[in-house]
């Protein structure tokens, strides 16, 4: 599985700049970034190469943050790709609660990130409909 970082921020002008740059001067490259919000407070939700550091970084800077496990997957460049990774999940009786993407540099395929109610039945469901799920080594070094 994937760690993903997510924050909790206030909904405030110039607070989603604070977090990336706490990121950024620890060093750490994010990968990913998602934002949902509300009228008081939102949430980010972002891949990056080091979860583990960057939640230590964000909780020594004031930031209320978490780890959780997310599934990667490789999904084809192609019309109806996206479709049978959601129909892969959908048979295997799995929720998806959010899911968000990315490219690699190669193009090759999008990533997406998902967040289910069983990670580990995702999983399971995904690979035996021959479809790609990315380890967290080709996303980040786990710390």
């Amino acid at each position: 599985m994937i760690e993903q970082v997510s924050v909790f921020l206030e909904n405030k002008s110039g607070r989603l700049a604070e977090l990336t740059r706490v990121l950024g001067d620890a060093g750490i490259n994010m990968r990913a970034l998602m934002v949902a919000d509300t009228a008081e407070f939102g949430v980010v939700r972002l891949i990056c190469d080091r979860p583990r550091h960057a939640l230590q970084v964000l909780e020594a800077s004031g930031f209320g943050a978490s780890v959780t496990e997310v599934i990667a997957v490789a999904v084809p460049d192609r019309p109806g790709g996206l479709a049978d990774v959601l129909e892969s999940l959908g048979s295997g009786g799995l929720n998806v609660e959010y899911a968000y993407c990315f490219v690699e540099p190669s193009g090759d395929a999008a990533v997406d990130i998902f967040r289910v109610d069983d990670p580990a039945s995702a999983k399971s469901a995904l690979v035996s409909a021959g479809i790609v799920v990315v380890e967290p080594g080709a996303l980040y070094v786990a710390d």
